[in-house]
């Protein structure tokens, strides 16, 4: 095992970047995929909306191995355990840029999703173990900073990469990981754990296996592929494992997901309310490039080009949100902004062929604000009580529903697009833009429900993180 002490000033000026850098990979890969969704769709000759499980099942994957990552890393060693993140990372990218079916590619974005989840929680784990908290604060600030930055240029990055080809979108990944894998190999400290208690792979399976089969259900259902009793059969058996993983979380000294945080009333708010507002809210990456180049006729770049604004707005206000989360507190900040976030979210409904751009951009700032609000304020609601001894498994609880959220959310938001779509509308665009108008009013009122959640916290409730963020002048808004 490496002692912290032991670490070169070299390593530790290293170190923030290599994990910024994974985290940069991770986070533009979504990103980037958002704006090429159509122009893949044509490539491989499928419906646009048939790219939903390309992008759930990353979002899924992540979920799914997000919850062993720490454990992994201590059992094999956090420099073995980012390497073969990284490796297999890489490999699902490369993968994914040379298959030609659309099956081939979703299993390898789940190869990708395996290395992602590892990536991000390992680094955190290491900047954890390398510095004092004297220093920690600045090395996870730099981290943090591809949070930022990658969602606004990844829209943007994309139109421009598909202008190209489509492929080049996988492939931007492979030349940064063999460098990351050197310097992994060169400057990542190697921390051990010992594990008194074996990693639970049955609660994994069990846990996989249930919000994976949820997953799959939402995808298919109404593509008429499965008929409504194996459909019902599915929901079922995923009902069930999602209960047998509970009843077998309780039995286990350390399971794969412990769930005493959520006899916080705060965690519990925090993390439902995200889970539902993002059911919501999280679909919008999917279906805003749909409107805008199938609906609207806009190139791959000019629709990067339009959700830009929605991420910049997003990062200035980030420094405004402690001192408004201290003046009027998360349980009125919550309240009023999830009805804002939902009603902007059906504002977009009102977009259409005779829409100027400039209207456009002023709506996605507008929601890029709202959105930022909101997700700050739910990420940092969930460590308000949580003891130290609780916040690594707290976090791990709470990146697990973001992805799962995510993942069900594309699903969703495809579903009822395609619901609302008539048959028809493949050969004409105004079908095309009333679905997924009516997707947007249906996925605001599901964003407005979660304010109902929120309704639960008490008027002091998180107001000790918001006085503490104002001092240090920092939150994360992912």
């Amino acid at each position: 095992m490496t002692d912290a002490h032991e670490l070169s000033p070299q390593t530790k000026k290293i170190l923030p970047w290599l994990v910024a850098v994974a985290f940069f990979m991770e986070l533009l890969d979504t990103t980037i995929l958002n704006t090429a969704v159509p122009t893949i769709a044509a490539a491989l000759q499928v419906a646009p909306l048939s790219m939903k499980s390309v992008l759930a099942s990353y979002t899924l994957s992540l979920a799914v191995f997000i919850p062993v990552s720490g454990r992994a890393a201590d059992r094999f060693g956090t420099r073995n355990v980012f390497t073969w993140a990284i490796a297999v990372f890489t490999l699902g990218s490369l993968l994914c840029g040379v298959v030609n079916d659309i099956h081939l590619l979703v299993a390898c974005r789940i190869i990708q999703g395996c290395g992602g989840a590892m990536m991000v929680p390992v680094g955190r784990l290491t900047l954890v173990r390398s510095f004092p908290r004297s220093e920690l604060v600045r090395a996870m600030t730099f981290v943090s900073i591809p949070a930022l930055i990658g969602p606004m240029l990844g829209p943007l990055v994309g139109g421009l990469i598909v202008g190209l080809h489509w492929r080049l979108i996988f492939f931007v990944n492979v030349p940064m990981g063999i460098l990351g894998l050197y310097l992994v190999h060169k400057h990542l400290p190697d921390y051990r754990e010992p594990l008194r208690i074996p990693i639970d792979w049955v609660g994994l399976v069990l846990f996989g296996g249930g919000i994976s089969l949820l997953s799959y259900v939402l995808e298919v259902f109404g593509e008429h592929t499965l008929g409504a009793g194996e459909i019902g059969g599915l929901l079922a058996l995923s009902i069930a494992l999602v209960a047998g993983y509970g009843y077998h979380s309780t039995r286990q000294a350390e399971p794969l997901l412990r769930l005493e945080a959520f006899r916080h009333r705060t965690f519990r708010v925090a993390v439902i309310g995200s889970f539902i507002t993002r059911l919501g809210a999280g679909g919008m990456p999917f279906l805003l490039p749909l409107l805008y180049q199938i609906g609207l006729g806009y190139s791959p770049v000019a629709s990067g080009a339009l959700i830009v604004p929605q991420s910049m707005a997003a990062i200035v206000l980030k420094f405004s949100i402690p001192h408004i989360l201290a003046k009027f507190g998360y349980r009125m900040v919550l309240l009023v902004n999830t009805f804002v976030m939902g009603s902007l979210i059906m504002v977009f409904a009102t977009i259409s062929a005779g829409t100027p751009a400039w209207l456009i951009v002023f709506q996605a700032a507008v929601f890029g604000f709202a959105s930022s609000m909101q997700f700050t304020s739910m990420n940092t609601l969930a460590y308000a009580e949580v003891t130290d001894a609780e916040t690594s498994m707290a976090s791990t609880i709470a990146s697990t529903m973001q992805q799962m959220s995510t993942s069900f959310a594309i699903a969703t938001a495809s579903l009822v697009t395609a619901l609302l779509l008539p048959s028809r509308a493949t050969s004409y665009p105004s079908e095309i833009i009333k679905g997924i108008h009516e997707a947007f009013l249906l996925l605001g009122v599901t964003t407005i429900a979660s304010a109902a959640i929120f309704a639960g916290l008490k008027r002091t409730d998180g107001d000790n993180v918001a006085r503490h963020e104002v001092g240090v002048g920092h939150l994360s808004h992912r």
